[in-house]
């Protein structure tokens, strides 16, 4: 490995890690990066940011370890209440997550094709970045009213389920941010913010699962001309350096989204979200 390839595995790794976990599309983030970094075309480069969410996917396991145990122990026979509850929560977000994702993904590599012009990916950007601040809002709103009662896992009902299901789904769209849908979506639904970011960011493990399995089933072949231009030693400090930075990035977002500063969390993520919209929508991408 080169130290050109060296530099180029850390970069893509430090912008999966950091992507992943804001309201920017890492999968966006991902084909630009790979196409001007390794030269991929935007379908291979679409593949690769499905297949670089392992990366994130380690961070989450690691970092949510706990609530995966409590999962487990629902598999070996558990009758917690909450923990089945949390079971429940996260067995039918990826039932319906699967069942709108792997469509769509099959759907965008086919209408992609071997084009090297980028999907308009700007203007999802742009309306994610609204929806955020209007929750930024919601929630600065909820705090002035006396009776507000943010909702908990324990509150959410088998609808609520279903919507971050299908919001986390179209996530995999090129331009929509899987954190950023999801977690707008739960706070919509009046869900306590560090509740409707962890709950999220749990969710999300199995996402990733699904993305990263996804690509060595049906893009075989894309996945392997993107892995020889990285090179596997290249790959893996890509990968590691994801894991690294994600799992900081994660303890951020969680500590901060458990404090009265959420409602600058979220206004600043939409500034984000709608920055990148714009940037995007400017270059023509």
């Amino acid at each position: 490995m080169t130290i050109l390839q060296l530099l180029y595995s850390i970069i893509i790794g430090i912008i999966q890690g950091v992507s992943e976990w804001l309201p920017i599309s890492s999968k966006t983030q991902i084909i630009i990066s790979s196409q001007f970094l390794l030269g991929l075309s935007i379908k291979t480069g679409y593949i690769f940011g499905l297949f670089m969410e392992i990366g994130t996917l380690f961070a989450a396991i690691i970092y949510f370890r706990k609530d995966i145990l409590k999962l487990v122990q629902v598999l070996r026979g558990s009758k917690d209440p909450s923990k089945r509850k949390l079971f429940t929560c996260i067995l039918v977000i990826t039932v319906i997550t699967a069942l709108i994702a792997a469509p769509l993904v099959i759907v965008t590599t086919q209408f992609i094709g071997d084009s090297n012009t980028s999907p308009a990916v700007g203007i999802p950007m742009l309306v994610l970045g609204l929806i955020l601040m209007g929750d930024a809002a919601l929630i600065r709103y909820s705090k002035t009213r006396q009776n507000a009662s943010p909702r908990k896992l324990e509150n959410l009902t088998l609808k609520d389920y279903v919507v971050v299901g299908i919001s986390q789904g179209i996530s995999a769209l090129p331009g929509v941010s899987r954190s950023g849908t999801t977690t707008s979506a739960m706070l919509l639904l009046g869900i306590e913010p560090d509740e409707a970011f962890r709950l999220s960011f749990t969710a999300g493990i199995f996402a990733s699962a699904g993305a990263f399995a996804l690509t060595l089933v049906q893009y075989r072949s894309e996945l392997s001309a993107a892995i020889a231009t990285i090179g596997s030693a290249g790959l893996v400090v890509a990968i590691v350096t994801s894991t690294v930075v994600s799992i900081f990035l994660i303890d951020f977002l969680i500590k901060v989204a458990g404090k009265q500063k959420i409602i600058y969390l979220t206004a600043a993520l939409g500034v984000i979200a709608i920055a990148s919209g714009l940037i995007y929508l400017v270059l023509g991408l």
